[in-house]
């Protein structure tokens, strides 16, 4: 009998070329190759991948505007793009480009020129993101059909789209959906460079890698070095698989390399050449400068903690109670628990079964092998992201698994097909019947956490896929009707879980700086899912909050309600609260400067000004000003923004902290008649300011103590064209 690690008589051997494991029996009309594909492909490949590609975006763009602006942080910096070329190239908050956001502009540029092209709002706002999602689940399965066929890509893709966090992540305007879709653009590169490697045409493998390259430098400039996670794979990949010398796979790397700092590098450069007085100030750096920003806060200090992160485990004392929307814990299980292990788990523990599986079969074959490849490139993607997300010390929080989603999601559909290939073999059998059941367990565990939704199918999914492991353990070598029976109850059954956390998550908005999938859980933030309260087609929610604590939208704040926190930690429900009622001593920033994920700003004014307030809408609205208005931290500034079509000087950035503007330069805008309106914003010192007062705290008093304060609405402001006395 022959051994497990050999392909079974009928079936393609593993790292034959793409489209040879059917030889072709007559060559296709255009017609027929249009819809069918290839002669070497099966009939039924490419109308699957066109369903699956439909069904995708009919998910993604489902109801897509329910949300609003989503994250008003990123949407008031798009709007800004798409009102002034300079703060498009810059990723600037406002269109008088006073400071930029605290991530590199990237997906910015695609939002901001998408709002030129269409027109801004919320659809043109939200598309490029479902598109996005629909181009990582085609590019997904172009990768893993290379080199695992058809039916290993289609489960790959399907695995993916249907994963809660990409569900929610592709109809948001956050950085990570374009992240997401480079990432699988660089893999699918490297395989094509791989594949290339021993043609005719031999600069094809440089070219495709260094294509990789570039794509990797475009990861980094939307969102720094998260983009380099994957490198380690896509490096060890190709020095492993590809055929040729170890120097030539040493060189063609080196290229790859130098690809990718320019194609990243030039950005900075940029930035760093260009004079700091004609351009925005760059949010959440020390220092005005790109490249602190990417070594400190969304660099060193997100693995280690400080430079604005909090040291220590992140679901410890430093998170102000916040566990959940900081990841939790650091350590193995922090993927299994909480918010994290909804979002992206629920095939993570047959993804690890079949990686190890998926070595195992390859063994013993040569060096270039193709599964052997597969596995370390998609299973090197899931343990390289996995182990940094489950031990870094800084800022993390459960969305940012969506990066996860394609390296579970590649390991899982090769190592399933590859054991059903073998099914005459018990070993492949018990494998596959091990997979079933820990799904179905594990999908009972997570569905469970929300007992009184849809409770019959936590059950159904638990029995489904224990029958299935009995049919494959005993059936699914035998008949074909009975083995497509088993491998459809099994599939199904497995994918129920996270389909319908998929599902839902898109049928409710989300709004704020941290979004969560799925329906509302107990000790989750907001809802449903903890993404905050949700957003009307067109805008803010009906009862005028913005969903967001304090009326902050940034990056990572917490948004929405706080189910289970006490005490010192935010409050819970609709609109967020006035005056001094949230603390600024205990929050999680390690400084005062601004930054996406700190802590919000506290203070009376801020909420009440981002509610409904036409007649400040029309009093901002009525200016012709570089600035209507000025307004400590990014959550009313977005907010007046968005409303009103103006540039709103979020002083401080994101949360207040950073010096940037300074009194100096705020005092010489208010001399110049560039800014027209301070909306009052705040009281006291920024967020882990340590009792040091920031450039925020001395604008606020320098424009109290110079001017008159009127009552707007509900809302304080103050005329900077007309001083006291005047």
């Amino acid at each position: 009998m022959a051994s497990i690690t050999s392909v079974p008589p009928g079936v393609e051997a593993v790292g034959r070329p793409v489209g040879a494991h059917r030889a072709p029996t007559h060559e296709r009309s255009w017609a027929d190759r249009a819809f069918f594909g290839p002669a070497t492909q099966p009939r039924w490949a490419r109308p699957a991948v066109f369903a699956l590609l439909v069904a995708t975006a009919v998910l993604y763009f489902w109801n897509l505007t329910v949300s609003g602006w989503a994250n008003e942080y990123y949407a008031a910096a798009a709007q800004a793009g798409t009102q002034s070329w300079k703060a498009l190239l810059f990723g600037a908050h406002d269109a008088g480009n006073a400071i930029t956001v605290d991530k590199p502009p990237a997906s910015l540029w695609v939002m901001g020129l998408s709002g030129r092209l269409f027109g801004f709002g919320s659809w043109s706002l939200l598309a490029p993101q479902a598109l996005m999602g629909v181009g990582s689940v085609g590019l997904l399965y172009a990768a893993v059909r290379r080199w695992s066929g058809p039916g290993a890509g289609l489960l790959a893709g399907a695995a993916s789209a249907a994963t809660p966090v990409a569900a929610l992540m592709f109809r948001f305007d956050n950085p990570d959906a374009l992240l997401t879709l480079l990432l699988v653009a660089a893999a699918y590169c490297t395989v094509r460079a791989i594949d290339s490697h021993g043609l005719r045409w031999r600069s094809a493998s440089t070219g495709w890698l260094a294509l990789a390259g570039v794509v990797i430098g475009l990861a980094f400039l939307t969102k720094m070095m998260q983009a380099f996670l994957v490198l380690p794979a896509l490096a060890l990949v190709f020095l492993v698989a590809a055929a040729g010398g170890f120097w030539s796979r040493i060189v063609k790397s080196v290229t790859a390399c130098a690809a990718m700092v320019v194609a990243g590098g030039w950005y900075v450069l940029l930035v760093e050449l260009w004079p700091a007085d004609s351009r925005p100030y760059i949010g959440g750096s020390t220092d005005n400068s790109l490249w602190e920003l990417a070594l400190g806060y969304n660099g060193m200090g997100r693995l280690l903690g400080g430079s604005g992160n909090p040291s220590g485990n992140s679901g410890g004392p430093g998170d102000g109670g916040m566990g959940g929307a900081f990841g939790g814990d650091t350590g193995f299980a922090r993927l299994f628990s909480g918010t994290m292990a909804t979002e992206v788990s629920w095939l993570l523990p047959a993804a690890l079964i079949g990686s190890v599986a998926g070595l195992w079969l390859s063994h013993r074959a040569p060096r270039t092998d193709r599964l052997r490849a597969a596995m370390i490139l998609w299973g090197g993607w899931l343990l390289g992201t996995g182990l940094v997300f489950s031990y870094m010390s800084g800022i993390i929080h459960p969305y940012y698994t969506v990066a996860l989603a394609p390296g579970i999601a590649g390991v899982t559909g090769i190592a399933v097909t590859q054991l059903w290939r073998r099914r005459g073999h018990v070993a492949a059998r018990i494998t596959l019947a091990l997979l079933s059941t820990v799904t179905g367990v594990w999908a009972f565990v997570l569905l469970d956490r929300t007992p009184d939704w849809l409770p019959w199918l936590r059950w159904t999914v638990l029995v489904v896929t224990a029958l299935a492991a009995v049919g494959l353990l005993v059936g699914a070598h035998r008949s074909r009707g009975i083995a497509v029976t088993i491998a459809a109850a099994a599939l199904l059954a497995g994918f129920a879980g996270s389909t319908a956390y998929a599902v839902e998550t898109v049928t409710h908005a989300h709004s704020g700086g941290i979004p969560t999938s799925g329906p509302a859980q107990a000790g989750s933030m907001g809802e449903p899912g903890g993404s905050g309260s949700g957003a009307a087609a067109d805008g803010p929610p009906a009862d005028g909050s913005t969903g967001d604590v304090n009326g902050t939208s940034g990056t990572d704040l917490p948004t929405g309600n706080t189910n289970g926190t006490s005490g010192t930690d935010l409050p819970t429900g609709g609109a967020a609260p006035t005056g001094t009622d949230l603390p600024t001593g205990d929050m999680p920033a390690a400084d005062s400067r601004s930054t996406g994920d700190a802590a919000p700003v506290t203070g009376a004014g801020g909420p009440v000004a981002s509610a409904d307030n036409a007649e400040l809408d029309a009093l901002l609205e009525a200016t012709d000003n570089r600035w209507s208005a000025a307004s400590v931290g990014s959550g009313t500034a977005s907010s007046l923004e968005l409303r009103t079509g103006t540039a709103v000087i979020a002083i401080g950035g994101f949360s207040g902290g950073d010096d940037a503007p300074t009194l100096a330069q705020f005092q010489q805008y208010v001399a110049d008649g560039e800014v027209h309106y301070f909306v009052a914003q705040g009281q006291g010192m920024r967020p882990g300011s340590g009792g040091a007062k920031s450039a925020a705290d001395e604008i606020t008093e320098w424009v109290k103590a110079h001017y008159t304060a009127k009552t707007v609405g509900n809302v304080t402001v103050y005329d900077l064209t007309a001083p006291t006395g005047s």
